[in-house]
């Protein structure tokens, strides 16, 4: 789905943003590496508690990350 997509992509450019690394991402969140590329890809459909881990280890709102173009 192109939104699931796009919200991989928003994570991404704040994870850029922060000059953080798909494994620290994962370490601040809890998550396995791995899943935080699968989420960038836009492989993953995120549940609403995994965006929230996100956009707070990112410093950023929810609202940022769901944003579609």
């Amino acid at each position: 789905m192109k939104e699931i997509k796009q919200i991989g992509e928003n994570i991404r450019k704040y994870r850029l943003k922060k000059n953080l690394t798909q494994l620290d991402l994962a370490a601040a969140c809890g998550f396995e590496e791995s899943s935080i590329g699968r989420l960038e890809n836009g492989n993953t459909n995120p549940t609403i508690k995994t965006l929230l881990k996100i956009a707070k280890a990112l410093d950023v709102k929810l609202s940022d990350l769901v944003k579609i173009k």
